[in-house]
């Protein structure tokens, strides 16, 4: 089976003046097709910037990304941007639902972008998937945080991605609603045959995924990047 993703010695420095914060350091990894890889740590650590180069939304100081055989490392934002509406799924902590649109039409704004065909059939069909078929019509704020997230998931699958990035996708959930969300995640993705790579501080979550990378300071903690017992 072959890397979707391949991550070499990535360091990312944020300048201000004569200071330099640097952020990651010589961060290097690799994912399968299909693999679920999780990566932990404390607040602070790198995660979520880690997750942001390897998406490509946004750029490395040092070293190289490779997604799904593309080198993202000289691409310009246009560019990284064609890439991640092709190949990449994203759900985030804060579901990042436009306030403007209905349920459904946050689903089809990705498709659209696409100018794909018959996309609201198709959005129809990924809100049955999650459940929200009768709510199709309703927008964020009259949605609990369970069903905005379910919402996010179904527009993360619109574009079938090949890699579904996922930062701290519970952390604004209760418990019970967390694990409805998890089972969702890991089904859709289990169907989809879609790759994950999940950023999290809950540990219980991260042993669900087939592998654990955990960060401390910017930096991989060696011997700690490990196969876990699927689970999930």
């Amino acid at each position: 089976m072959s890397n979707i993703l391949e991550v070499s010695n990535l360091t990312k420095t944020y300048s201000s003046g004569t200071k330099s914060l640097t952020v990651l350091s010589d961060i290097s990894f690799s994912i399968q097709s299909g693999d679920k890889l999780s990566i932990v740590g404390s607040s602070g650590s790198g995660k979520t910037t880690l997750l942001g180069l390897c998406a490509g939304l946004d750029r490395a100081t040092s070293g190289s990304v490779i997604l799904n055989g593309i080198s993202l490392d000289n691409l310009n934002e246009d560019e990284r941007a064609y890439v991640r509406n092709q190949h990449v799924g994203f759900v985030f902590q804060n579901f990042q639902l436009l306030p403007t649109l209905t349920a459904l039409e946050n689903i089809m704004v990705p498709m659209e972008l696409r100018r794909e065909k018959g996309i609201k059939k198709r959005a129809l069909e990924l809100l049955d998937r999650v459940g929200l078929g009768e709510r199709h019509d309703h927008y964020p704020t009259q949605l609990s945080g369970g069903e905005q997230q379910r919402i996010s998931i179904a527009r993360a699958f619109s574009n079938n991605p090949e890699i579904l990035f996922a930062d701290e996708p519970t952390g604004n959930l209760d418990e019970e609603t967390s694990e409805k969300i998890e089972h969702l995640l890991f089904e859709l993705n289990r169907e989809s045959g879609t790759t994950l790579v999940l950023v999290t501080h809950d540990l219980d979550l991260a042993r669900k995924t087939d592998r654990i990378i955990r960060l401390k300071g910017g930096m991989v903690q060696h011997g700690t990047d490990e196969l876990v017992a699927e689970n999930g």
